[in-house]
């Protein structure tokens, strides 16, 4: 089990061997392979490792370059892809054994800017299905008649983001309240007056923030909405790729992607080992006016502290101006880049998983000398709607043989999350297009 920098409590490891006793029970051994059996979970859980009690079926393995995911409440798999065959798959299983034997693609693109999908933003939201690409979002009616894909051209439900690079990606949520949510992310690393340039000091104030880095809320039943006409929901955000709604916490959470380069363009005030580290990459709670503090400060997991980022006259330990400032619920170590963030809404898991937030961990680029990280998902507890400042190792093994030189080496990197109308947590690979359909397969005597 891996710690955030928050307190745990001290009854997590009896409570994990307690959901998990009976293992070594030949008995139970011969029964968790039934199990395993019924449930067509694929030998070595497809090149994952699960917790006990787990296991994954495969229900696709190639079908492209995979982003976000959702599924429609028939159990049809709707796959956002950077694929040239087509900007969605659409997946059915016809036989029962959670594989895909049906696959069908719709909206067609080939680079970023053509057609109509590119990037992240996928969802199956009260009756429709919703897409971004950078500068719009986008929904089709569900198909009828027993159709995979929709028919037609979408309609346009929110148009006039900027598209920046990098950070181009309109990552999307709803609430329960008949809201979108929208993320555009910041333009820059950090705001430099040069941009990535050593010693280059900050924007003050930023200009960016006026129309990047933040959360943008829309009307989810009115169509032809522009970013302007929206509200400028929560502010001082780097960059969100997950983001999902808390029903029983009711507020918006997201997976904020931290900053790179801090021994780069400040050899004097940072290691490498320090910026392989730095700075945390943060779930955060928002509530409307929120500002998370970007670019001026940075969240030092090992401090327990935002601090003033060095350029804005930072030296890695004062606060200043950063405790005004959002903090997060949970933090990471640096670098791990989360790309899904999704609260667990089915009851086939475990009553500890129940309102509980997973997070896809894509892995990232900026943490030479040490060995690449992420490339897992993770669980965060949640109590009573709010999260407890533990996380642990939910999924993992994705990127195959351990240390791997660079991110492309991995042979898969997690990016969507979704539950199914099962219980049935589903996870996307952005390498091949793998995907995994995870259940528990223990007995109630285990919960």
């Amino acid at each position: 089990m891996q710690r955030s920098p928050f307190p745990l409590l001290p009854s997590l490891f009896l409570s994990m061997a307690l959901l998990f006793a009976g293992c070594g029970d030949p008995a139970a051994d011969s029964e968790q392979s039934q199990a395993n059996s019924e449930f067509n979970c694929a030998p070595e859980n497809g090149g994952i490792t699960l917790p006990d009690g787990f296991c994954a079926a495969l229900v696709a393995d190639s079908v492209g370059r995979a982003r976000h995911l959702d599924v429609a409440p028939n159990g049809d798999v709707y796959l956002k892809t950077r694929s040239e065959k087509g900007g969605i798959a659409a997946l059915r299983d016809t036989t029962g054994d959670y594989r895909a034997d049906v696959i069908e693609r719709f909206s067609d693109m080939t680079e970023p800017g053509e057609g109509i999908l590119w990037e992240t933003g996928m969802a199956v939201h009260d009756g429709y299905i919703w897409a971004s690409n950078t500068e719009a979002v986008y929904r089709w009616p569900m198909p009828e008649d027993g159709a995979l894909v929709p028919e037609g051209d979408p309609e346009i439900v929110v148009s006039g983001f900027p598209e920046q690079d990098p950070h181009d990606s309109k990552s999307i949520a709803f609430d329960e309240s008949g809201h979108l949510y929208v993320n555009v992310g910041a333009p820059s690393n950090n705001c430099q007056e040069e941009s990535r340039t050593p010693g280059s000091p900050g924007l003050d104030p930023c200009p960016q923030l006026e129309r990047h880095a933040g959360i943008w809320r829309f009307d989810a039943d009115s169509l032809g909405q522009t970013q302007q006409g929206g509200t400028h929901y929560a502010t001082g955000i780097r960059n969100v790729v997950g983001l999902d709604w808390n029903a029983t916490g009711d507020a918006l959470y997201v997976a904020q992607h931290g900053r790179d380069m801090l021994n780069t363009l400040w050899p004097d005030l940072y290691t490498e080992e320090e910026n392989a580290e730095l700075p945390a990459e943060e779930i955060l709670r928002l509530t409307e006016g929120a500002n998370a503090g970007w670019p001026y400060c940075y969240y030092d997991w090992r401090q327990d502290e935002k601090v003033l980022a060095p350029e804005y006259g930072g030296d890695g330990e004062e606060v200043g101006r950063c405790s005004q400032y959002l903090d997060p619920v949970v933090a990471f170590p640096g670098h791990w880049a989360p790309n899904d963030l999704h609260f667990y809404r089915g009851e086939q898991f475990p009553e500890r998983f129940r309102g509980g937030a997973f997070v896809a961990f894509h892995g990232s680029w900026n943490r030479a000398p040490l060995p690449q990280e992420g490339y897992k998902v993770s669980f965060v507890p949640f109590e009573d709607g709010s999260a407890t400042g533990e996380y642990e190792t939910f999924a993992d093994g994705f990127a195959g043989v351990a240390p791997i030189p660079s991110r492309g080496d991995a042979e898969h990197r997690p990016v969507g999350l979704a539950t199914g109308p099962d219980g049935a947590l589903y996870m996307s690979d952005s390498q091949k297009g793998r995907i995994w359909r995870v259940v528990y397969t223990g007995t109630a005597e285990d919960e």
